[in-house]
């Protein structure tokens, strides 16, 4: 048994599931005695002070006339191989292939003769969109290649990067991971009073509002809903979509049942509140958000384009509708609001579906077996 490594994770530290993944990656290597050290723009908005073995360390963005704009890309890559040289990481772990892989792949060459392992984590849109540009096409194939272990947090996802980039080489399917003692369905009745001082049921939608995420249609499923049960809907996060989302409730006038509750640190607060996750996305890789609802009792309708239907099965733990399928999805909350049995039956069966297969202790362990065998291999 090999000792446990000294990691340098990269990723974006604002919301979003890479980032989420990330962060609470870091945080579990950590507890089990690896030493984590964050490389990033920002802290990463899950770290919360202090945690023992968890450092981070900012990467400075400087300013100079001749850039139109600061070359993140650079910069990250000499923080990383200061960091590597200073603080004798085993290894690299960046999630998201642009830019993240390709900083480590420049921090590894200004490293020789010694070779520090890459570990790139693909999460989604850096393979669905921006991998597909044509710009970055070339750049997000090559990284591929160089990393010395890729992993995909979907099947989906892996046969996805498959065809896109023609890879032959081996993708490690490695799914989203959920810390059921975190994520657990506790009522805060204040809360919910405050969304819906009824027994009507309570719509959550949590996203990052880009375009990808279809939020209008949530506020379409949501009005149409509303014309059948008694229902309130609950908005969580911010992006380039909210200013539209907000104008569509206006025009629908029904801005007195939607609660924008913006940026939130600790949507595990927020969760058990609720009764319903809308997430009618375009697409979603995996939908790490739908997972965290499921350990909170929360029963998740989510797009059918993706890797969900590898942890929801339609009508078990969850449905599974198109994202242009208005009616389905305001068919399914009638369902569940008209039958409290069967909303508790699909509840608790989502809990325990992610606690149990999806949980945090299994998860990272396959990570750990794939870094020890990186090393192994280096070492050889």
């Amino acid at each position: 048994m090999m000792p446990m490594p000294s990691i340098g994770i990269t990723c974006y530290p604002s919301q979003g599931g890479s980032g989420v993944v990330a962060t609470e990656l870091g945080l579990h290597l950590a507890r089990r005695g690896c030493e984590i050290h964050f490389i990033s723009s920002q802290l990463p908005f899950r770290l919360h002070g202090y945690d023992r073995n968890i450092f981070h360390h900012k990467v400075e963005m400087p300013t100079y006339p001749v850039f139109e704009h600061s070359p993140y890309t650079l910069s990250l890559a000499s923080a990383m191989a200061e960091v590597a040289a200073q603080c004798e990481l085993d290894l690299l772990h960046v999630h998201y292939a642009i830019p993240h892989a390709a900083s480590a792949y420049l921090a590894r060459q200004m490293l020789l003769p010694r070779r520090l392992p890459i570990i790139t984590t693909l999460h989604g849109t850096d393979i669905t969109l921006v991998g597909k540009e044509p710009s970055f096409f070339p750049i997000t194939r090559f990284v591929i290649e160089q990393s010395d272990a890729v992993t995909a947090v979907s099947s989906f996802l892996k046969q996805e990067t498959i065809r896109v980039f023609d890879c032959g080489r081996d993708i490690e399917v490695i799914p989203n991971f959920v810390d059921a003692r975190q994520f657990q369905p506790r009522r805060d009745t204040e809360l919910r009073a405050r969304f819906a001082p009824d027994d009507r049921l309570v719509l959550l939608h949590a996203s990052n509002f880009r375009k990808v995420k279809n939020t209008s249609a949530v506020v379409e499923v949501f009005a149409a809903a509303r014309e059948k049960v008694p229902v309130t809907l609950v908005m969580v996060g911010e992006g380039p979509e909210l200013p539209g989302v907000r104008k569509l409730v206006r025009e629908k006038g029904i801005q007195d049942h939607v609660h924008f509750l913006g940026h939130i640190d600790r949507l595990e607060d927020v969760l058990p509140t609720t009764d319903v996750l809308l997430l009618p996305s375009w697409h979603e890789s995996f939908g790490l958000v739908a997972l965290e609802a499921m350990a909170c009792e929360t029963v998740p309708i989510v797009t059918d384009r993706g890797g969900a239907s590898e942890f929801i099965t339609d009508g078990h733990n969850g449905y599974l509708r198109a994202p242009d399928d208005i009616e389905g999805m305001v068919q399914a909350i009638e369902l569940l609001a008209k039958d409290p049995a069967l909303r508790l039956q699909v509840a608790e069966t989502a809990r325990r579906d992610a606690a149990g297969d999806f949980g945090a202790g299994c998860v990272v362990r396959t990570y750990l077996d794939l870094y020890e065998r990186v090393l192994e291999h280096k070492a050889g």
